[in-house]
C-alpha cells in the first residue's frame, strides 16, 4: 500500500509532467491535463500563502467598505432611487441585521457630514479616494503576483478602469445577494403554483448564480495586467461564484442567527461573522485566480522539474540556439517568433524557453515587441 503511494506521488509530480499529447490518446490526455491544472492549482495556492493575502484584501475591504457605499448611495439618492438601493442592500445581506444597519449608518453619517461641510471638496474626498483606489491597486497587484506579471497599469488606465470597476462590482454583489432571498422567498410563496414548471423554477434560482459567475469572470480577464482567454477565466468564475454563493447563504443564515444575540452582545456580535465572510470571499476569489492561470499555463510546466536539474553547460546551448533562431528568422523574413513557436517547433520545453528569453532581454542581447497594450 505505501509503495503504491510513493507511485502514485511519483506519477503526480513527476511522470504525469513528462507526458505529451504525441504519446497518449486525445482522451487520456485531456484527463492527464485536468489532473495536472488540479494538482497546479492547488499547490501554487498553499505556496503561494494565498490565504495571507486573503487577509491583507480583508483589512483594505474594511477601510473601503464606507466609501464605497457613500459614493454608491450618493449617486443612488442622485437619481432618486436609494430606497431602492438600500432595500437591495438589506436583502443582499439577510434582512435588517446587525451588520447591515450599522453600516448604513454610517454611510447615513458619512454622507450628511459630506453635506453639511462639504468633505468632498477637501481632505474627505482624497482619503475616500485614496482608500477605494488603495483597495483596487492591492487587488490588482496580488492578481499580477499570482500570474507573475512586474508591470502594473499606467495612472490612466488605472483611473479609467478602476473607477468603473469600485461602482460595477459592489453593485453586482448587492443585486446578487438580494436575488437569492428574494427568488428564495418567492420560490417559497410560489408552491401552490402548478403552472411553475421545474425548469421555470430551477432557471429562477440559476440567475444569481449567472451574475456572480460573469463577476468573477470579468474580475479575472480585467484585473491583471495580461491577456487572459474568457475560456479559463469562465471556468474558474464559475467555481469560484458557485462556492462563493454557496457560503454567503451560510453568512446570511449566520448573521440572522446572530441577531438573536444582540441584546447580550450588542453590534459586536456581527463583526466575527463578517470578518471570517470577507477572508473566506477573498480567499474563494483568490483560488479562482490561481485555477485561471493554472488552466491557461499549464503547458508551461511540462518537464518542470527537468528544467531546474539541467547542467549550466546544456542551459547556455540552449540559449545559444534560441538566438540563433530568432537571428536566422529575423533575416530571412522579418517575422517575429514566439516562445510557444520556438518550444513547438524545436521542442524545448516552454518553462525553460520562456526563462531563457527573459535572460537574454535582461543583458539586452533581445528585445520583447507587444502586439497590443495586454500581451
Amino acid at each position: 500500500m505505501y509503495k503504491k503511494l510513493i507511485e502514485f506521488w511519483k506519477f503526480l509530480t513527476y511522470d504525469i509532467w513528462r507526458i505529451t499529447e504525441h504519446e497518449v490518446s486525445k482522451r487520456q490526455f485531456s484527463f492527464f491535463t485536468f489532473i495536472k491544472t488540479v494538482y497546479l492549482c492547488v499547490n501554487r495556492f498553499a505556496n503561494d500563502r494565498l490565504l495571507n493575502k486573503a487577509s491583507a484584501l480583508t483589512y483594505c475591504s474594511l477601510l473601503a467598505i464606507v466609501p464605497i457605499l457613500a459614493i454608491i448611495f450618493a449617486v443612488a439618492r442622485g437619481f432618486g432611487f436609494s430606497t431602492i438601493m438600500e432595500n437591495l442592500f438589506r436583502d443582499g445581506f439577510g434582512g435588517k441585521s446587525a451588520t447591515t444597519e450599522t453600516l448604513l449608518r454610517f454611510v447615513d453619517s458619512y454622507l450628511l457630514e459630506t453635506n453639511n461641510n462639504g468633505i468632498f471638496i477637501g481632505v474627505g474626498l482624497i482619503l475616500l479616494l485614496w482608500t477605494v483606489i488603495n483597495l483596487i491597486n492591492n487587488i490588482e497587484n496580488t492578481f499580477n503576483r499570482i500570474w507573475g506579471i512586474e508591470n502594473a497599469r499606467s495612472m490612466y488606465r488605472k483611473i479609467t478602469d478602476y473607477f468603473s470597476m469600485f461602482l460595477l462590482l459592489p453593485i453586482l454583489l448587492v443585486i446578487s445577494g438580494g436575488l437569492s432571498l428574494f427568488m428564495s422567498t418567492m420560490l417559497k410563496e410560489m408552491d401552490d403554483y402548478v403552472l411553475l414548471t421545474p425548469l421555470l423554477r430551477f432557471l429562477v434560482k440559476l440567475i444569481p448564480f449567472v451574475l456572480i459567475w460573469f463577476m468573477f469572470t470579468g474580475l479575472y480577464i480585467f484585473m491583471p495586467n495580461t491577456k487572459v482567454k474568457f475560456k479559463y477565466a469562465f471556468i474558474a468564475g464559475v467555481f469560484a461564484g458557485s462556492i462563493y454563493q454557496f457560503f454567503q447563504y451560510l453568512y446570511i443564515n449566520g448573521q440572522l442567527s446572530v441577531s438573536k444575540y444582540n441584546t447580550v452582545y450588542g453590534s459586536f456580535a456581527a463583526i466575527p461573522l463578517l470578518l471570517l465572510w470577507l477572508h473566506i470571499s477573498w480567499g474563494i476569489c483568490l483560488f479562482g485566480v490561481e485555477l485561471t492561470y493554472a488552466g491557461q499555463n499549464i503547458q508551461n510546466f511540462s518537464f518542470d522539474k527537468d528544467t531546474h536539474n539541467i547542467s549550466r553547460r546544456y542551459r547556455d546551448f540552449v540559449a545559444l540556439l534560441i538566438m540563433s533562431l530568432i537571428a536566422k528568422r529575423f533575416a530571412d523574413s522579418g517575422k517575429l517568433y514566439t516562445a510557444q513557436m520556438i518550444s513547438h517547433e524545436h521542442r524545448i520545453p516552454l518553462r525553460l524557453t520562456k526563462q531563457i528569453l527573459y535572460q537574454l532581454q535582461e543583458i539586452n542581447l533581445l528585445r520583447e515587441v507587444l502586439n497590443d497594450r495586454k500581451s
